[in-house]
């Protein structure tokens, strides 16, 4: 803990957990007017097939909302915890149609023991098995099929929406532990209710059902896009390994290179081992951020990864397919070698 207490103190001192509100009240208005300007558009262009292009614009739109939801719910936002808290349900709710109550729970488990077995419901069972134990257990049809399921990763990305979608009702309906949930029932019908009453008065049916379908796999590619390069592919470790938080963070976490068009896409998610170590830290220090923490980690023998967008799909892939062969070795944690053999 001293070792992150050094970095946490170099962090602070070149003022990067400073807060950025010009920047956030900016982005939020932006992309509030874009989707309100492709609601209005809809509205406007009638019975045509070039709706679906408005769809793509409106799930790219939902994409952006989300990665500041994400952000206000670190509290990168605003000082204020309530302010944060409730621009993150508003988004997520109001605007995206996902439960904000359901997400933070599961994405503060991920944060607290990323790509530990058992732990990080990010790698739990599902349609891919993200660890050797998931895929222990399958047999028959599902265990030959998890042997090339890097290969169709990227396609299930295109039902991403629907999954998060369906999630976040079975929570918000069904769920424990959900708080303010009438509110979020609220939230969530009016932008459901209201968005497909819009798309069915305005639309043929069938027109409107294939702007739901674009709109939910676009917003699904994308935020799913953005999320799985960060640690798919980086070493997980067994459910009872104990590792030091700065190197746990680390360690499971992988940055992405690229110009801006990468960090628009990603929202910032880029540079997750700084996100990790500092989630706090708003999105425009994340880069001075980094040039700290790679310097640390160079300084003290830490590995540190960082490549490319398609060097990580790469990754993912291989190691997706690896894992559907049951294949444990070239991903095991370094810390999990060393001190287990």
């Amino acid at each position: 803990m001293e070792a992150f207490r050094e970095l946490t103190a170099e962090a602070g001192e070149a003022g990067l957990m400073r807060r950025r509100y010009g920047f956030y009240w900016t982005v939020m208005l932006f992309w509030t007017l874009f989707t309100v300007a492709i609601l209005v558009g809809v509205s406007m262009l009638g019975d045509t097939w070039f709706q679906l292009l408005l769809a793509a614009l409106l799930g790219l739109a939902m994409a952006q909302l989300a990665f500041l939801g994400h952000e206000a719910a670190h509290r990168q936002i605003f000082a204020s915890q309530g302010w944060n808290e409730w621009t993150a349900r508003v988004l997520s709710g109001l605007f995206t149609g996902l439960s904000y109550g359901w997400w933070v729970d599961k994405h503060g488990r991920h944060h607290a023991n990323p790509n530990k077995d058992g732990a990080d419901p990010d790698v739990k069972a599902g349609v891919v098995s993200f660890t050797p134990t998931v895929t222990d257990e399958r047999t028959g049809l599902a265990a030959r099929l998890a042997r090339c399921q890097g290969y169709y990763f990227l396609p299930l990305l295109l039902f991403e929406g629907f999954s998060l979608h369906v999630s976040s009702f079975r929570a918000i309906f069904a769920g424990k532990g959900v708080t303010h949930r009438w509110t979020e029932i609220l939230f969530v019908g009016i932008r459901v209710l209201g968005y497909l009453a819009l798309l069915f008065i305005v639309l043929p049916p069938g027109m409107a059902v294939a702007f739901v379908v674009v709109q939910v796999a676009v917003f699904g590619f994308l935020l799913g896009g953005a999320f799985s390069p960060n640690h798919i592919g980086m070493p997980t470790v067994p459910h009872d390994a104990d590792i030091d938080f700065l190197r746990r963070q680390i360690y499971m976490s992988r940055n992405v290179r690229g110009g801006p068009l990468v960090h628009f896409f990603m929202g910032g998610l880029e540079y997750q081992v700084e996100h990790h170590l500092f989630p706090r830290a708003p999105r425009p220090n994340l880069p001075a951020l980094r040039q700290i923490v790679r310097r640390y980690c160079a300084e003290n023998d830490i590995p540190y990864t960082e490549t490319s967008l398609g060097g990580a799909f790469r990754t993912i892939i291989a190691y997706l397919n690896q894992v559907g062969l049951k294949n444990r070795d070239p991903y095991t944690c370094p810390l999990v070698r060393r001190y287990r053999g």
